[in-house]
């Protein structure tokens, strides 16, 4: 099972404004429209960090790469993607006459984190942070991205050290909150393993932890020792009709 982490850099949308605050920006004002500037993404547990930009490639060579990595996934792992990173090079690959990538299940870590839990940001540096893996590379802010507008060689080294740190937290942060993914990728249909392995993380380290009840009878409950995520067989352990003295 391939799980591609993957974050992408876009630009500014550049724009004829009268004012600061609260401006409606018309289509006759818009001067350039963002694009996607860089990308940087890894296989789940492999070392290799794949980047490119519009610096170093032509834009199309650029999204050709991304669309590559996308083919060969099996599910796609990102934060915030799936409203921002994905329209975004859907967008793309449709200007460039490219095909859709195959569908794909997307884990959305932003997803994960506001359902599951309350921070005082969302923030992916400060759950980062807040968690104790590291944090995203300090920068100038706005300002990089308009040096690298502008083909600044500096800025580029810096914003590709950016985007490939973004992606090495991304990692940390799935493996950390794994056990807290709902409907998670089943690890376990990759695995040539005789008995149970644990759907989430694929290793042998399940404990029985009670059942699940439903309408039509009961299922053994796991629990991994090695992630801390819950499974649950597909097999029925105590008939509907046995139920009853359990009311």
């Amino acid at each position: 099972m391939k799980i591609l982490l993957l974050d992408i850099e876009t630009s500014p949308n550049v724009a004829h404004v009268w004012g600061i605050w609260q401006q409606n920006v018309g289509l006759s004002q818009l001067l350039e429209s963002s694009y996607t500037m860089c990308y940087s993404a890894k296989w789940l547990g492999e070392e290799t960090v794949y980047f490119d930009s519009v610096y170093g490639s032509t834009s199309k060579a650029m999204l050709e790469g991304i669309h590559s990595l996308l083919d060969d996934a099996d599910a796609v792992c990102h934060y915030n993607g799936t409203k921002f990173d994905m329209p975004t090079l859907n967008k793309e690959f449709l200007l460039h006459k490219m095909p859709p990538p195959p569908p794909m299940k997307q884990i959305d870590l932003l997803r994960v984190v506001k359902s599951q839990f309350r921070f005082p940001s969302n923030k992916l540096d400060y759950v980062a942070q807040r968690l104790g893996l590291g944090k995203k590379k300090e920068h100038e802010g706005h300002t990089l991205w308009i040096k690298c507008m502008a083909n600044d060689k500096k800025a580029w080294a810096t914003m590709k050290e950016y985007n490939i740190q973004d992606v090495l937290l991304l990692e940390k942060l799935y493996n950390r909150l794994l056990p807290w993914i709902k409907n998670p990728v089943n690890m376990a249909l990759m695995k040539d393993r005789d008995g149970f392995v644990c759907p989430t993380c694929a290793k042998p380290s399940l404990i029985s932890k009670g059942f699940r009840y439903t309408t039509t009878g009961a299922y053994q409950r796991y629990q991994c020792k090695a992630c801390g995520a819950y499974s649950t067989d597909t097999r029925t352990v105590i008939p509907h009709a046995k139920l009853k003295h359990l009311a």
